[in-house]
């Protein structure tokens, strides 16, 4: 396995300024953020640090991305863009399909092979509906990945955590149960998992059975810890709002067994990219504050890494 991190929380970072950080800190890889230009909608988004437009166009570009990379060591994960591309505004979900095919042309080109995102979901339409959805939306973007010989890493963020995001949530791909019928509907190898322990913490899910269940489709892993507040969940109950009974927290510092979650990946022979995704509060407000997330996270998970 090889330890890196999501970029996105350097977000005022060059593509340099983070290459060298994560140098400096010893990491093996880094997940590259590539949202387009224009700002975010929500936290940990709007960030690129690799311009995807300019690599599809500009070959001296893609070089330097990649020499400046290898010259410090650091390898690409992934081109990594978490949007809906299943939006029930219909600007926004061919903006978000147009940039995600965009990034996943510019990982071939950058030689990477991978692409980390969401399925996306019409947050007002029921499951059932949302299948439906899918069915239309996401067999030309895996046939596009296939044709690009890139995996499609969909990480299992339900996205529901405020009242702009109620009732259902911003993605589909949240439980084995959903995983099942989308596999099933779609049945290709670029087709996988971007797999974050952490949502099936806060939805009180069994977050080690499914490696076993889908060794085949784990094709990036994400570390991120989260703790229960039990005082807070026992007021409000789970039908709340989940950011008021719970807390991102990085690796070790919440309520995930590592030692069990890295035991469970080293059974199934995993030894693909481990991305620590820093969304803990108590380490923002300084690029030091943020510094110290990373290298305490490495220095914790390389006792079981």
């Amino acid at each position: 396995m090889k330890i890196g991190f999501i970029t996105s929380i350097l977000e005022d970072y060059t593509y340099e300024e983070m290459i060298d950080t994560a140098s400096a800190l010893g990491f093996a890889c880094v997940e590259a953020a590539c949202w387009p230009a224009g700002g975010a909608e929500r936290r940990y988004a709007g960030v690129s640090h690799i311009d995807v437009g300019r690599v599809i166009e500009d070959e001296s570009y893609r070089k330097h991305i990649l020499s400046y990379a290898k010259e410090r060591n650091i390898e690409i994960s992934a081109l990594a863009y978490y949007p809906n591309t299943m939006d029930g505004d219909l600007k926004k979900r061919k903006e978000n399909i147009c940039h995600l095919k965009k990034v996943i042309r510019a990982s071939a080109l950058l030689e990477i092979y991978m692409t980390t995102t969401f399925i996306g979901r019409d947050q007002h339409k029921t499951i059932e509906e949302n299948l439906a959805l899918f069915d239309e939306v996401w067999p030309d973007i895996i046939k596009y990945a296939e044709e690009n010989r890139v995996k499609i890493g969909i990480e299992n963020c339900p996205m529901l955590f405020g009242a702009d995001q109620w009732p259902g949530g911003q993605n589909l791909m949240t439980t084995p149960v959903i995983w099942r019928e989308l596999f099933g509907r779609i049945e290709s190898d670029h087709f996988g998992l971007n797999y974050d322990p952490s949502h099936f913490v806060w939805q009180g899910m069994d977050y080690i059975q499914p490696i076993y269940e889908f060794r085949d489709k784990l094709f990036h892993v994400h570390f991120k810890d989260i703790k229960i507040r039990k005082d807070k969940l026992a007021a409000c109950g789970i039908m709340a709002y989940p950011l008021d009974f719970m807390q991102p927290k990085i690796p070790g510092l919440g309520d995930i067994d590592w030692g069990a979650f890295v035991s469970a990946l080293t059974d199934i022979g995993y030894d693909g990219y481990a991305c620590i995704e820093v969304e803990d509060r108590a380490f923002e407000g300084s690029r030091e504050k943020v510094r110290k997330s990373l290298s305490q996270s490495k220095r914790y998970l390389e006792q079981f890494v």
